[in-house]
């Protein structure tokens, strides 16, 4: 190495607030899907923040007309967690971890309905 080659800053990569790979995943999201996949992991995204969102009310109409049938503190807890789950699940899927929040999603309100069948008079 000569002396001039060590008196010559480097070129240094332009400076930003996020990482490389948060650059990437934004990119990455903002690409359509490819002809073989069915959706950008953006659109899975907003997908389940919908889905979510539409339960969780659908929750609360359940609650109401089941506390209006009958008053009771196990119907409160049961629709109540299944309302908090998908607040849950809501957040998982802004930060991207669909998966998880669909498999919770599904295993809660399952056992949300099996809870009202079995439990709840």
């Amino acid at each position: 190495m000569s002396a001039s080659d060590r008196d010559t800053p480097a070129p240094e990569a332009p400076e930003t607030d996020e990482p490389d790979e948060v650059l990437e995943e934004e990119e990455q999201d903002e690409e359509e899907a490819a002809p073989g996949e069915s959706m950008t992991p953006k659109q899975a995204r907003r997908l389940r923040v919908a889905a979510a969102s539409v339960l969780l009310v659908v929750m609360g109409v359940i609650l109401v007309v089941r506390l209006a049938s009958r008053t009771s503190v196990l119907v409160v807890g049961v629709y109540g967690l299944a309302m908090i789950l998908c607040g849950v699940v809501i957040e998982l899927s802004r930060n991207g971890r669909t998966r998880l929040g669909t498999w919770l999603l599904a295993g809660g309100l399952a056992a949300a309905l099996a809870l009202d069948w079995l439990v709840l008079p």
